[in-house]
């Protein structure tokens, strides 16, 4: 299969161009026929096809070898579209939405009878969500269509957040990759669960639990899943090892000094056994990391969007630099920080060190 690469090309801030726009006009047509897109969000690139027809979700599956058990979210144009695949929101959902939408904000609702069981992984609840990127947005509004889109990459790769990093893992495997630029957010969106009692966060993103208690006025709890894997996922990135980089990883966690050390104790010992060793750190930590040793600097430590922004494109790079072991500096659990650390605990396999 060829891949079409199109860009886009009319300006963000313009809605009514973008639904112009040559790229996203065809990106559309091709969603509208059963056809897969990859395309951007605020988040990661995702990839989409038709919610309501599993003919194409079939394709999903197969296009990024994903297991059938782990449900894929369906992307809005509008919360209007909500009616079109969810059966009820309740209150506390409304609310997350009127504060969050269009956003990286997954809801998990009861499903419509017309969803089908291979979009929500055979669950009765299907997550759903309407993502902040204008591309997207046109994209979906042109498309008319509820579009299940989980990331565009081969299953268990470290997320895409750039149309380069799509072309990588799926070209010759999907017909259309729509390029708008890079991804802003860095990490998939939280998975919320407002179906119980209090409402659970299923997969932390890029909204943290702290802005969702304050908007819903109460605590909310983060599922077990979000650093254990589990047997039936609720929400994708609960059961599989995801986002994981070619080399063996391990997440070194505890105070960040002692980490530094044991990262380089350990690291020597595997230069001298003649792997090539990388290293996950932050523009604050790089010094600590001389050659030979392969150092990234993922965003500030200071600032846990940038680092958030910056992680899958890092792991991504000790995968051209041909690292056989990468150790990660922990990072705090905080805000985004939840994220961070849920994707690293997933892309290491839960190998970690403590200090």
């Amino acid at each position: 299969m060829e891949t079409k690469w199109l860009r886009v090309s009319a300006a963000p801030d313009d809605p009514e161009g973008l639904e112009r726009d040559p790229a996203v006009v065809e990106a559309a047509a091709y969603l509208r026929k059963g056809e897969l897109v990859a395309f951007p969000t605020e988040t990661v690139y995702g990839l989409g096809g038709n919610a309501l027809d599993p003919r194409a979700v079939a394709k999903i599956y197969e296009a990024k070898g994903r297991p059938p058990d782990n449900p894929l979210i369906v992307h809005l144009a509008d919360a209007a579209q909500l009616a079109a695949v969810a059966r009820s929101v309740p209150k506390a959902a409304r609310r997350l939405i009127d504060a969050f939408w269009p956003g990286p904000l997954t809801l998990v609702l009861p499903k419509r009878e017309g969803v089908p069981l291979r979009t929500t992984g055979g669950l009765d609840t299907v997550a759903v969500r309407m993502p902040a990127h204008p591309a997207a947005l046109a994209l979906l509004r042109l498309a008319e269509v509820p579009v299940a889109a989980p990331s565009a990459n081969r299953s268990g790769r470290p997320s895409p957040t750039t149309a380069a990093h799509v072309w990588e893992d799926l070209a010759g495997r999907i017909p259309v990759l729509l390029d708008g630029g890079a991804a802003t957010v860095g990490v998939e969106s939280t998975v919320v669960d407002v179906g119980g009692d209090r409402p659970v966060i299923l997969r932390p993103g890029g909204i943290g639990p702290e802005e969702l208690a304050e908007v819903l006025g109460t605590e909310v709890e983060l599922d077990p899943s979000w650093s254990e894997p589990v047997e039936r996922p609720k929400a994708p990135g609960m059961k599989y090892r995801h986002y994981a980089p070619e080399g063996t990883l391990y997440l070194v966690v505890g105070d960040v000094a002692a980490a530094r050390r044991e990262i380089l104790r350990r690291a020597e010992a595997e230069r001298k056994a003649g792997r090539k060793v990388g290293i996950l750190t932050t523009e604050e930590g790089r010094s600590w990391y001389p050659a030979p040793f392969y150092a990234v600097a993922c965003g500030r430590r200071e600032d846990l969007s940038s680092v958030a922004a910056a992680l899958f494109a890092a792991l991504r790079e000790f995968d051209r630099a041909g690292c056989d072991v990468i150790f990660a500096e922990p990072f705090p659990a905080a805000g985004v920080g939840w994220a961070v650390v849920n994707r690293l605990l997933k892309a290491a396999g839960h190998r970690v060190i403590r200090v």
